[in-house]
This record gives structure tokens, sequence and C-alpha cells, in this order.
């Protein structure tokens, strides 16, 4: 369907526009000649932006980033939460350098290995071992194996409202992106929801003795409820299974640097990664004694093949683990993403309060991870005022497919992100009343978890379209998602 169609006018892409990302439109047709998507990571594919925003990201130094044009942003998805002290923050950068000088990888373990571990042990209560990998879906799939071989058992349930846990089957088997999924891997497989205790308790009773573990992030975009995670942790092992935590985001970000510490709520086994290493790639599976003994060879069961990888202890990660726990040791990086986070919070809902915003831009989550929600006239969830918010406030300098903070967001930064999003909602009001079409420049922005594909078109490669595209059909804007997985 042409936007003609709809009786409305498309706002035209100007000269000045086209030429502020000229260096990402020259690379966006090679990178999708050769990348299924035109990136490796879904949550930083072109659907998920605005036509008139950055395609790629060249560098960055503290909360700030430069595009491949040299346009610069303060930026707030900070490497899909990885980077919590700041990109390029020196000190974890130079214990990198230091170890990548000595060699990176070797034919026997590092003693790296043992220190990181030990390190990392100190941050999570209740747990006794560690083994390190490279990614959070490599971990938590490694929870969900020694689960099953633990209990004996083979049926998994995860918490629906977590939209994504690791790109292995057992987890995308439960979103709309399930081709190429056997029907029987998809079976084992339930889902449960947050903080409804009875339904969770209702899967036990239904699956009597299959279950091997419930998977959940202790904490989202919603607090538990009083007694949730308790209940579960008693639930779970009155009927034999594990508890699982993913912990990739809440790690070294929530109080106390672990939602398990924080909420007093100890998992069986748990996985950690993003801040761990400050944008490095570092996560770990970490665990009761017992159980994570399996993946070892000290024990009389059959063993777990866990974790067996060659750059899962790479020493230039360990040691930038091992320096962003010495950072969270002897500063406030905590207590300061919290200030800020509320900071931003204040100043946003102000402005919010200013343009009579209240029922279509919604914060949610703690402030120090914070998302937001963009809803139409009718206060329908919509992609496409998603799409013209995040258009308008990369017109002002600030790149927020979500509003995390980290340690180098200074006062002033916070201050200029909440006066560019002020002029981005004196737009999105504006848009309200007239349509947004008169706004945005293009198409709107799409789910990740969408089970066809959008045809790209070459204008759309090369950011000159003429036109909004048939994806603004009121199915397409009405299948959101409040922020990317990550």
């Amino acid at each position: 369907m042409r936007a003609e169609q709809f009786g409305r006018t498309v706002r035209p892409v100007s000269e000045e526009a086209r030429n502020k990302f000229a260096a990402s439109d020259g690379l966006r047709p090679r990178a999708y000649a050769v990348i299924p998507g035109g990136a490796h990571t879904y949550a930083k594919g072109d659907d998920q932006y605005p036509l008139l925003s950055p395609g790629f990201i060249a560098k960055g130094f503290g909360c700030h980033v430069w595009d491949a044009d040299g346009n610069e942003f303060i930026e707030y998805g900070m490497g899909l939460r990885a980077v919590t002290l700041g990109h390029a923050y020196p000190k974890v950068v130079a214990a990198a350098v230091q170890e990548i000088g000595r060699g990176t990888n070797f034919t026997r373990p590092s003693p790296l290995e043992v220190e990181c571990a030990e390190n990392l042990l100190e941050v999570v209560p209740g747990a006794e071992m560690a083994k390190f990998t490279k990614d959070g879906s490599t971990a938590t799939t490694a929870a969900v194996r020694l689960a099953r071989a633990y209990t004996g058992r083979d049926l998994i349930a995860l918490c629906a409202d977590h939209p994504f846990f690791s790109y292995d089957d057992w987890a995308i088997c439960t979103t709309p992106m399930d081709a190429g999924i056997p029907e029987d891997v998809k079976r084992l497989t339930l889902t449960f929801r947050y903080n409804d205790l009875a339904g969770a308790a209702a899967l036990f009773s239904a699956h009597k003795g299959r279950i091997a573990a419930l998977i959940l992030e202790a904490a989202k975009d919603v607090e538990p409820a009083d007694g949730f995670l308790a209940g579960l942790r008693k639930l779970c092992h009155r009927n034999g299974a594990l508890l699982i935590f993913d912990e990739m985001i809440t790690g070294f970000r929530w109080p106390q640097r672990s939602a398990q510490r924080h909420y007093g709520v100890e998992a069986d086994l748990s996985a950690f990664g993003k801040a761990l290493g400050n944008g490095f790639a570092i996560s770990a599976l970490v665990g009761k004694r017992q159980i994570m003994r399996l993946g070892g060879h000290d024990h009389n069961r059959d063993r777990v093949f866990l974790l067996s990888t060659t750059h899962g202890a790479e020493t230039s990660a360990l040691a930038a683990a091992l320096a962003v726990m010495k950072i969270y040791r002897r500063e406030p990086v905590v207590e300061t993403l919290e200030r800020q986070g509320q900071r931003l919070k204040a100043g946003i809902e102000s402005a919010v309060a200013r343009h009579s915003l209240g029922n279509h831009f919604q914060l949610a989550g703690r402030p120090v991870n914070l998302v937001y929600a963009c809803r139409d006239r009718d206060g329908a969830p919509s992609q496409t005022f998603r799409t013209l918010f995040l258009q308008e406030t990369i017109r002002r300098g600030v790149l927020a497919p979500s509003l995390v903070v980290s340690y180098s967001h200074s006062d002033d930064d916070i201050d200029r992100t909440v006066e560019a999003i002020d002029g981005a909602l004196g737009v999105y009001r504006r848009a309200l009343e007239d349509g947004p079409e008169a706004h945005l420049v293009g198409r709107p922005v799409q789910p990740v978890f969408r089970r066809r594909g959008t045809p790209v078109s070459r204008a759309s490669r090369t950011r000159r379209p003429s036109r909004l595209s048939p994806a603004l059909s009121e199915g397409a804007d009405r299948t959101v998602s409040v922020v990317p997985p990550q």
C-alpha cells in the first residue's frame, strides 16, 4: 500500500540529511551483500533504526560515539548494555593491552583463569565454581545442559516476559523466529510469566517429574513481587528442579553487582557477562559445586561436555574483567549509575509532563536500566512513533535505542540529553495532532522477533526513500517490542 493511499503528506529527504550519513550510505549496500541482515547482531540492524540515523559507529570514548561520517552522539545503548564504565575505559583497555603483549591463548591454562574465577565468585552469593566463555547465549545454554544432566530431565521452562536468553534452539523456539528448529525440540521448552508463581506451580503439576529447570532474569523492566523469587526457588527445589538466573544485564549494574545479592535469593546456576568485560568478549557460568563439577572429572557420574571453547579464557578478556571488578571494588560505580539514571529519569519525566505526553511516552525499568514505550494517538504501542522519537533524538545528537546510563555519563551529558529529548517530544506532540507521516522520513522500525522477512529495496539501503514503506500497515505497527532484545 502506498503512502498516498493514506491521504498523508510524506516528509521529503533533504540534501543536507542525505549528506550527513553519506559514508554510512556507502557502507550499507556492501554490508548487505556479505552479511545476512547487514549486521552481525540483530539489535544493531538497520531495521531497528530510522532511515536518518548513523549506520556504522567508528569509535567511542566514554559515553560519546562517532559514526563513519564523523557525527558525534551521546550514546545510551552502551554496546547493548555491555559497556557500563564507558567506551575505551582507560584502566580496562590498559589491562587488556598489557596481556595482548604477552600472548592471548596458550596450550595450558593461564593463571588469570584462576584469579578471575575467584574474583567473580566473590560477587555471586552461593556460587562455588565458574567457567568462562565468550557470550551470554553460550553460558545460558551450558546452564540448561548442566541442569538436564544433573536432574535427568528434559523439559526447560523459561520466562516468556524476558525475550532473549540464547540464540540456541531451546530458547529461540519460543519466538516467532523459530524457522529451522524441529518440532520435537520445541516441545522440550515450556514458558511461564514473570511474577506469576501460581502459573509456574501449574507447570510443575502439568509436567510432574519432567522439568529440569526454570530460567529467568531476576528482574528486567518490572521489579519482582514480594516473595516471587524466593517462592520460585522453593517451588523448583520442592519439585526436584534447578533455578537458573540470567544475570547478563543485572550483573554489575544492579546494586551490590548482583541481582541475587540485591534481592537476597540464590540461584543454583547463573550466567554473567556484558558489563563483566566492559565491552570485551567474556561471559561466565557460575553455580553450586555439586552441579558444576559434572563438567569436570572428579566425580563418578556421566560427564557433561561443559564450555570447552578455544577462546573461552582469552587472556586479554580475563584481564579486562579483572580490571572491571577491581574498579567496582574501589569506586562508586553502581551508586553513580543510580544517581545519573535518576537525573535522566527526572529530566525526561518533566519534559513528558511539559508536553502532556504521559499517555504516549512512558519510561520503565530501574534508573540504571531505563527503557521507553512509545504510543500513538489511541494509546496503542507504536513502532512508527518509536521511529520518530529515535529520528528526532539522533537529529539532536543523542543515540538512544534505550536509556541506559554508564559510569561516564556526566551531569552535562545528562542535561544535554534531556534538552534533546525535550525537543524530540515537541515533534512527537505535533505528530500526534497532524500525523507522524508529516515528520517521519521513511519506514518505521521493525520488531527483531518477527516471523517473515522484510525485503530491503535499493532505495532503503541507500537511505533515499520518497515515501513510507508498506510496513506502515496497522498490523505491522502494532507488533511491538519496547526495546530490542540484547
